[in-house]
């Protein structure tokens, strides 16, 4: 998987920021989505063009966030935990045990049971550019090997 552009982002970004840009990627083509729980960042990457970017929320020390590649195994637009209790919009699980990528209040000194939180306006465009099966890639800014397939580094 070979990254042919990404977003040309203003300065640093804060909880809560993001960014969606499709001009210039094409209309279709696999989707790829990195999270780097080190930077705080989640990236979507449409045949190797970067079409969004945002902040993120994960998982605190006692529920971590898990490292790996995980295919997207259920989407819902309005689910919630029956673990926590807890509404999780735009919901598009990851693993079996409930960690998924959703729309999430951001900001300092908060964080998730684990899940990737996104804020509300970027997880519907994100649910929208995503299908079943695409493959999101977390790791905690270090190169992860995935098998030869690929390889994503901060």
């Amino acid at each position: 998987y070979t990254v042919k552009r990404v977003l040309d982002i203003p300065g640093a970004m804060r909880p809560g920021d993001w960014y969606w840009d499709e001009k210039g990627a094409p209309a279709d083509g696999p989707i790829i989505i990195t999270v780097d729980l080190k930077a705080q960042v989640i990236s979507i990457f449409r045949a190797g063009y970067e079409i969004g970017t945002a902040v993120v929320l994960y998982g605190a020390e006692d529920k971590p966030t898990p490292l790996g590649v995980f295919p997207i195994s259920q989407k819902k637009v309005q689910h919630t935990s029956t673990l926590y209790d807890a509404e999780m919009p735009y919901m598009q699980r990851l693993t079996n045990d409930g960690v998924a990528i959703h729309a999430s209040k951001l900001g300092p000194n908060l964080a998730t049971h684990g899940c990737i939180g996104v804020p509300l306006e970027f997880a519907k465009k994100l649910f929208a550019a995503t299908n079943l099966g695409d493959r999101v890639i977390i790791t905690n800014g270090e190169t992860l090997d995935v098998g030869g397939a690929i390889k994503a580094a901060s």
